[in-house]
């Protein structure tokens, strides 16, 4: 018997191998058994990847750039309009302007501190010498005499307990617990030195330890803000927190030998760059970012004032709107719309820049040009526009390689779902063998009752034919009765 069965179309030609129904064997039952639990084990694997799938397609849509032309229209109007903020009102870069600041902060702040600790007067210096004097470390004047290459204007970088850091903060403790104060000179070279004359400024137990290297450090750092008491306003201060993080690194092994701490201590000593001087820069900082963060409140305004008035036109109800589409946070999108509006933003402030140091120089490109031309330039703008475009570049990748693992659970679901009809058709072939059997045994039945009825309507014919030979014997043997019984049957 042949047992294949072949389907040819124009473009497919596909065999299948017919099992034979009648081949009955003892071990189906287990058979089906463990089909059915490779099935049920591949349907929670289908609903497995049915919810990977999902989230797939989600984090697709949120990787996508969905911008239209207005989005791209508000984001470059955005641009031009931060551009001309910052040309208007920032200006130039002032270092002059900005120490003016910090130098009025830090004496207020001294000032403050002073007070809050008992200070009655209201003179800077009085205030700087009334910290100092109830706030001593051990490790302030002992530099002197040592001949280490520590000068009163460098002390205060080179001593590491001044340092207002955490590197500071241990060396401040460490002091407490060795008795040596912890030095690193303009080479660079790490220089601990036995504190001999300490009067009280040492603790004598463990919480006074502590409690010296940690509550005496800081108000100390805060008299030495402004300078000294003989120099308030004026003097040089602590070293602010990246100039004493640089301090620090200058004496690690693979920097020693190169020339940073020499150059650390030219900045601090000879451009009087202290803590004062970062909080100088800073504040400059800070002005540059206000037209940046203008343009960025602008274009992700815009895109949530857009997505919600979409979501609620789709909707009758606010909760049933889509948060996701509507705020403007961690999308392909709102991404593509910053990266243009920080764009246009630094190249219109580029231009203007240009214009500008242009028009001051007479137009001749010369070192005075450039000189303008830098302190024109939102450096805070320029570092926002990077930030954007790797954001955006970085979504493009992380879009690439979701919709490659897209794609790969997609096979794999229709492998799985493939799989489940082989397993179900399995099924149904044995399922069909069984009903077959059934069949077959009902076939034995009915044969063998056909068989009986055959014999049984043979001997009821014998007998009927008989009756006609007995009838005459009965009449006989009892007048009367054949017409007796007829009657009856009638």
């Amino acid at each position: 018997m042949d047992k294949s069965l072949l389907i040819r179309d124009d473009d497919l030609k596909i065999e299948f191998t017919r099992i034979d129904l009648f081949d009955i064997l003892p071990e189906d039952i287990e058979r089906r058994d463990r089909i059915i639990t490779s099935l049920n084990k591949l349907e929670i694997q289908q609903e497995v990847l049915l919810h990977k799938l999902d989230e797939y397609k989600s984090e697709i849509e949120r990787l996508s750039n969905n911008s239209d032309n207005v989005d791209y229209i508000i984001a470059v109007s955005s641009g031009v309009i931060a551009a001309i903020i910052d040309s208007l009102w920032v200006g130039e870069f002032s270092y002059e302007r900005g120490k003016a600041w910090s130098n009025r902060k830090v004496n207020d702040t001294v000032m403050k501190v002073a007070k809050s600790q008992g200070y009655k007067g209201d003179r800077l210096n009085g205030a700087i010498k009334y910290l100092e004097d109830n706030f001593k470390i051990p490790s302030d004047n002992s530099w002197k005499g040592k001949g280490v290459g520590i000068t009163p204007k460098s002390h205060h970088l080179d001593d590491l307990a001044h340092h207002p850091t955490i590197v500071g903060l241990f060396f401040s403790i460490l002091t407490q617990f060795t008795k040596k104060a912890y030095f690193s000179n303009s080479e660079g070279e790490f220089i601990p030195i036995t504190i001999t004359d300490d009067g009280e400024l040492i603790g004598h137990d463990i919480v006074h330890k502590f409690y010296a290297g940690t509550i005496n450090w800081f108000f100390h750092l805060i008299s030495d803000m402004s300078g000294s008491n003989k120099t308030s306003g004026a003097g040089m201060g602590i070293p602010g927190p990246i100039v004493s993080m640089l301090k620090e690194i200058s004496g690690l092994p693979l920097i020693k030998n190169t020339n940073l701490s020499e150059l650390l201590h030219k900045i601090y000593t000879k451009d009087r760059f202290d803590l004062r001087g970062e909080l100088a820069v800073l504040h400059e900082l800070g002005r540059q970012a206000v037209p940046v963060i203008i343009n960025e409140v602008i274009v992700r305004g815009s895109y949530f004032i857009r997505r919600l008035y979409n979501e609620l036109k789709q909707h009758d109800s606010i909760r049933e709107l889509n948060w996701k589409k509507i705020i403007p946070y961690n999308n392909r999108t709102i991404n593509r719309m910053l990266t243009i509006a920080t764009g246009t933003f630094t190249a219109v402030d580029l231009l203007d820049a240009g214009v500008r140091s242009s028009i001051k120089t007479g137009g001749t490109i010369n070192p005075a040009f450039w000189k303008s031309f830098i302190l024109r330039v939102n450096f805070i703008g320029i570092g926002r526009f990077a930030i954007a475009c790797y954001s955006d570049v970085k979504m493009g990748l992380e879009l690439e390689s979701t919709k490659t693992s897209f794609l790969e659970k997609q096979m794999e679901y229709l492998y799985n779902l493939n799989a489940i009809v082989l397993y179900k058709q399995a099924d149904m072939f044995i399922e069909a063998k069984s009903v077959e059997k059934a069949i077959s045994e009902l076939e034995k039945k009915v044969v063998e009752i056909e068989g009986y009825y055959r014999n049984q309507w043979e001997l009821i014919n014998t007998s009927m034919n008989n009756i006609s030979g007995y009838s005459q014997l009965i009449d006989h043997s009892n007048p009367g009765l054949t017409a007796q019984l007829l009657e009856i049957l009638e």
